[in-house]
């Protein structure tokens, strides 16, 4: 105490000094202390946000000590426009404690913000989950306005609001809540600010208004609401924000006028949608309508991110589509083989996602799946362990792609923003996006928290930021993004708690309207496959190992175009042999080989596949 009141006493004398003399800088009282100061403790980082200053804040300087009275040092500053710090010079097992001061345009400090103390340490799997999703939640919690709810379509300091950005935003605060995050009064009050002004906002269809027919503009000014960038009234995008306004209206089901506030708000804001009014040329939806040039030229068919908007059109209470819209969406899907597996093909990731984040599409079929054998879950699964397969394989050389680094999808780009996958490749330049695991991890939930993890052991210092990984990294040209956007955070918090809890899937599946878009759409409960088929590959393939780093029990893929011998074989660092789990005839297609390392020293292994001329080689650490 003795230590932290000489501070108090110090910086109370320089206060009055200011006050008295000027002391060369200005006549006004320096800033108020900054509050809310909390703290995220990772793997040898802290992450630490507070609460933004209404103005007269010029920057802000953070403070760390070892010991809760002190002494404590400046670690550095920030924009007034950025109210968090990542501090990487930390040790795991060491206990650091920060206080943070605004500054104002001449130097005077306030006085120290309330303390917080926080435990950098090695994480468990859950633990490290829990920590991914928690920064991603801080982008809807921190990037958004409080009073209309809007939230920013990317990070930096001018960005509009992106309306799908609000929907992830709407879903991620019951997960909030859940967790402990946030209390549910805190979440509620923020919802209804969202839904407010949503359902108030003008919807005359005006060039600087929000929407018309009930949907609404892509991109809003974050103050106004109104729209920016001469942008479209967008039919996909108005849907998933309707996909967090339908989740809200199922989670705050409580008898209590507020939760019935939220309920009659979202029911507003929904059934004032004109599904029909954007079937302007078949059937299909179109993507959306401009009032200078009138409706887009394209409309929305299969495959990719729109099985929610066709969903949430075909349950619609007061203006639904007809059914036949379904069956002309999936009449474009264009069904492929790659890396011994078939499924619908849309390169990348995010649409193989977007809808998956609300709707449960597991064990359900529509008649297209139901000719197929398999469930769109299943489909997705495949397209990502494709999507990690070609990353594998690396047809175009870029530094560091391999089985832990891997995941295209549309994300920022060394040159802009640019939707990119495979298979088959569609613009891949060397650029890896979190999101593409992390929003994938219900499907793959080995290979995505395997590749998340290193990710973030690999490149700690340059992809971890305030809100988690950044939003893109690119080996090949030593660039790693500085922002982050709202469609990408989304996924990667709500799919982590979908695969850990089932939460997401479990609330929104209540809805009545959700429940009869599918039944409109032909979607019947059946049993389904859930392992890959195996067709052969055009060439052998090694798909890697999981888990690794792994504690006794691991699995090495591989995949052959032939039948013919295949030999596994393992080896210690000196090169000896340890293990050969396979060494046998077998047939065209993926194949699992289980290791048991259970009486081996901890430490790293090698591993080699051969099977006919081919030979693959991977590394194996065993931890204990």
């Amino acid at each position: 105490m003795i230590p932290r009141l000489r501070r108090f006493v110090s910086q109370l004398l320089l206060v009055l000094l200011v006050l008295l003399t000027g002391a060369g800088r200005s006549e006004a009282a320096p800033p108020d202390a900054p509050t809310g100061l909390v703290t995220r403790a990772g793997d040898r980082s802290v992450v630490l946000h507070w609460d933004r200053a209404a103005s007269g804040v010029a920057r802000y300087r953070v403070y760390r000590a070892t010991a809760p009275g002190g002494p404590f040092t400046s670690l550095g500053v920030t924009a007034s426009t950025h109210p968090h710090y990542v501090d990487f010079d930390v040790e795991n097992g060491q206990t650091y404690h920060y206080v943070v001061r605004a500054e104002d345009a001449v130097g005077a400090e306030s006085l120290d913000s309330d303390g917080a103390a926080a435990l950098p340490r090695a994480l468990t799997d859950d633990e490290f989950l829990d920590l991914v999703a928690h920064t991603a939640f801080d982008y809807f919690w921190y990037e958004a306005n409080p009073a209309n709810g809007l939230v920013k379509d990317r990070s930096t300091r001018t960005s509009p609001a992106s309306i799908a950005a609000v929907g992830f935003g709407l879903t991620a605060l019951p997960v909030g809540i859940e967790r402990g995050w946030i209390t549910r009064e805190e979440g509620r009050e923020r919802v209804l600010a969202t839904l407010r002004f949503f359902q108030s906002a003008p919807q005359d269809g005006a060039p600087d208004g929000t929407g018309y027919r009930g949907f609404f503009y892509h991109f809003l000014d974050m103050q106004t609401g109104r729209r920016v960038w001469e942008s479209e009234l967008s039919t996909i995008d108005t849907a998933l924000l309707l996909g967090g306004v339908l989740f809200v209206r199922a989670y705050f089901d409580a008898d209590d006028p507020l939760d019935a506030e939220v309920r009659t708000l979202a029911d507003a804001i929904y059934e004032r949608v004109d599904w029909p009014w954007t079937q302007v040329r078949s059937s299909r939806i179109s993507h959306g309508w401009k009032p200078e040039t009138g409706f887009l030229s394209a409309d929305w068919g299969g495959y990719n991110e729109a099985m929610i908007l066709y969903v949430l059109a075909l349950g619609a209470p007061t203006h639904p589509v007809d059914p036949f819209a379904w069956r002309a969406w999936t009449s474009t899907y264009d069904w492929q083989i790659h890396y011994g597996m078939t499924f619908v093909v849309f390169p990348p990731l995010f649409g193989h996602q977007y809808s998956h984040v609300w709707i449960d599409f597991r064990g359900i079929q529509d008649d297209y799946m139901r000719r197929r054998g398999i469930d769109y879950f299943e489909n997705s699964r495949r397209a990502t362990l494709a999507n990690r397969a070609y990353c594998i394989e690396n047809p175009g050389g870029w530094q560091d792609y391999g089985e832990n680094v891997w995941g295209l999808t549309a994300s920022d780009v060394p040159t802009g923003y640019r939707a990119r996958g495979a298979p088959p490749p569609q613009y891949d330049d060397g650029t890896i996006a979190p999101t593409a695991a992390g929003g994938s991890i219900a499907f793959t939930p080995v290979e995505a928290l395997a590749a998340l993890r290193h990710m973030y052991d690999a490149y700690r210092t340059q992809l971890w930021g305030p809100y988690g990984f950044r939003d893109a990294f690119n080996p090949t040209q030593n660039w790693f993004d500085d922002d982050y956007l709202g469609i990408d955070q989304g996924p990667i918090l709500l799919m982590i708690e979908n695969h850990r809890s089932g939460f997401v899937w479990d609330v929104f599946m209540r809805h009545e309207a959700v429940r009869r878009g599918l039944a409109q759409a032909g979607f019947e409960a059946v049993d389904v496959a859930t392992e890959p088929e195996t067709p052969p590959p055009r060439t052998p393939v090694l798909l890697g190992s999981s888990p690794n780093p792994f504690a006794g029990q691991a699995t090495i893929r591989f995949s052959v175009p032939a039948a013919g011998r295949a030999t596994v074989a393992v080896y210690d660092v000196l090169g000896r042999r340890v293990a050969t789990p396979l060494d046998a005839f077998v047939l065209p297609g993926a194949h699992a080989v289980s290791l048991d390392g259970a009486a081996w020293p901890g430490g790293v292994y090698f591993y080699t596949v051969r099977a006919g001329a081919f030979t693959g080689t991977g590394t194996l650490v065993l931890r204990r």
